[in-house]
């Protein structure tokens, strides 16, 4: 042996050694096999639902604190769930956590310890809602007075459908939609809750229409039975319902949440179906003494505005008395009224057989002659005055350059020249558009003159007819007749008659006559000659 050796050196040992994780195994299975069903009486403490819908809380008294948790699966089948300070009893086992090295218990279901707890709960419910404005009586909603449609919140095999719906026949029977559900255990809330929010979502007039009223009933029975109407999510549902409701919960002595939020209480399930309607006997008695005493006040009333009527008719004037003197004046205008009229329709005659007689070719002609003299003149002294305006502008523009520099008449006689350069062109402009107006106009008086000339009307096969006299309008004169125009020439009649010529024809209107050909002007003149001897002209 060495003499330096250590005398502190460990002997070695025979002890097995575990890793964490084994050794956490190890007391997870002991803990579990130890404790795989247990039931723990405290009070809850903290308590945290995770988004994942696992519940966390602490059991607890006195001296110590037990963590406890719920997993999703078992928190939807409790009947009760834990709150802060409500003092349960907790069924389930022990087991650990290896991660934060701690053991905990996972509950399955959770019990009041005792009707004391219950009410404790109940009350500290009761506290936060009525807080919140549920139990405020101006939220309540009066009934309907006689309802159409009831939907009723209750067990389809129970005896208390059956009492309801033998109350509502003998009172006043009417149409009546069952929504079955739990009335009592852990799926009692959830679906008295549904049934309500699944009546207000009914469209109302619709295939399933929406009630008038709903009443959630259940009979009698114990604090524990009667639970899931003291739930908060089945208080809510009923504050929210849009449609108003009677609660008919256990008997008068039972109370419950969903008592204190509906807008009425009935003692006992046949009692709200008497709330809900009336009996139709009463009703019907009432309506009648309604109709009568309507009736005789109606008699009365019509009596009273008749004799009224009757005593304002005697202080009036007779209708036809205020009628004679304007049927007079109506019949004194009625007289005059043709006279007048035949007045004026000749008055007006002989306005236009005046205007008439003055539109002569001839004036119309001189009024043509006049226009076109007129605008010939102004033509032509429209090329000199724009000539001396333009010289005017350039003897100043003269004058003003003299007394200016270089640069600056430079820089004005540019803009005088662009300015001088634009007004020539809009007087050009106005110029031609004026020049091209009055051409316009000359040739529509000059179509007007051809249209209303005789000249056209020959064209249209008639002939003017001339005597040594003038134009000869009569069958008596036709012996004096020298010559007939047609539309293309003019050819003498009688002895001694020229051939046709091509000669302007003596028209007052100035219109010239095309030379028609010697074997049409002859075939024409024939015609002419065995034409009746009352061919006159129009006009």
């Amino acid at each position: 042996m060495d003499l330096f050796e250590d005398d502190t050196a460990q002997t070695p040992s025979n002890a097995p050694e575990f890793s964490v994780s084994e050794l956490s195994g190890a007391v997870k299975r002991t803990i579990e096999s130890g404790f795989s069903h247990i039931r723990v009486r405290g009070e809850v403490g903290r308590v945290t639902l995770a988004r994942t819908g696992h519940l966390y809380f602490d059991l607890k008294d006195e001296r110590a604190v037990l963590s406890a948790i719920s997993w999703k699966g078992q928190v939807a089948k409790m009947t009760v769930r834990p709150e802060e300070g409500m003092e349960v009893i907790a069924t389930g086992r022990m087991t650990t956590f290896a991660g934060q090295s701690r053991y905990q218990m996972t509950v399955e279901n959770v019990e009041p310890a005792g009707a004391g707890a219950l009410m404790a709960m109940l009350e500290k419910r009761k506290a936060l809602l009525a807080s919140e404005g549920l139990f405020d009586p101006a939220r309540k909603r009066p009934l309907p007075y006689l309802p159409d449609i009831i939907g009723v919140v209750t067990s389809p095999t129970g005896a208390v459908i059956r009492d309801i719906l033998h109350r509502l026949r003998e009172r006043f029977a009417r149409k009546v939609l069952i929504w079955p559900v739990a009335v009592q255990g852990q799926n009692c809330a959830a679906e008295v809750a549904n049934a309500i929010n699944g009546f207000n979502a009914l469209t109302p007039g619709g295939a399933l229409p929406r009630p008038d009223l709903l009443i959630v009933a259940r009979g009698g029975g114990s604090v524990e039975d009667l639970w899931g109407f003291n739930e908060e999510i089945v208080a809510r549902a009923a504050a929210a319902s849009r449609i108003p409701l009677i609660s008919a919960v256990g008997h008068e002595t039972d109370t419950t949440l969903i008592d204190f939020v509906s807008d009425r209480r009935a003692p006992t399930p046949t009692a709200a179906a008497e709330i809900a309607v009336p009996v139709r006997l009463e009703l019907a008695t009432w309506v009648s003494d309604q109709e009568t005493r309507m009736a005789r006040s109606v008699t009365q009333a019509q009596e009273r505005r008749a004799q009224r009527l009757r005593d304002l008719a005697r202080s009036l004037a007779r209708p036809e008395r205020a009628l004679e003197a304007p049927q007079q004046r109506f019949d004194r205008a009625s007289e005059r009224l043709d006279v007048a009229l035949q007045g004026l329709v000749a008055k007006r005659s002989v306005e236009l057989a005046r205007t008439a007689a003055a539109l002569r070719p001839a004036v119309l002609q001189a009024r043509i002659a006049a226009a076109q003299e007129r605008a010939m003149g102004l033509s032509a002294r429209l090329a000199p005055a724009l000539a001396r305006g333009t010289n005017d502008h350039h003897k100043a523009f003269a004058r003003v350059a003299q007394r200016l520099d270089g640069d600056m008449v430079s820089q004005i006689a540019l803009r005088k020249s662009e300015a001088l350069a634009t007004t020539t062109q809009r007087f050009s402009r106005v110029t031609q558009g004026q020049i091209s107006d009055w051409r316009a106009r000359l040739d529509a008086l000059e179509r007007m003159r051809q249209t209303l000339g005789y000249t056209a009307t020959l064209t249209r096969g008639y002939a003017v007819v001339r005597g040594a006299q003038g134009l000869v309008t009569s069958a008596q004169d036709a012996a004096a007749i020298v010559s007939v125009e047609f539309s293309d020439g003019l050819v003498a009649v009688g002895p001694g008659a020229a051939p046709a010529a091509s000669a302007q024809p003596e028209s007052t209107q100035g219109a010239s006559v095309a030379q028609a050909g010697p074997k049409k002007a002859k075939r024409k003149a024939q015609k002419k000659s065995d034409a009746p001897p009352d061919q006159g002209s129009l006009f």
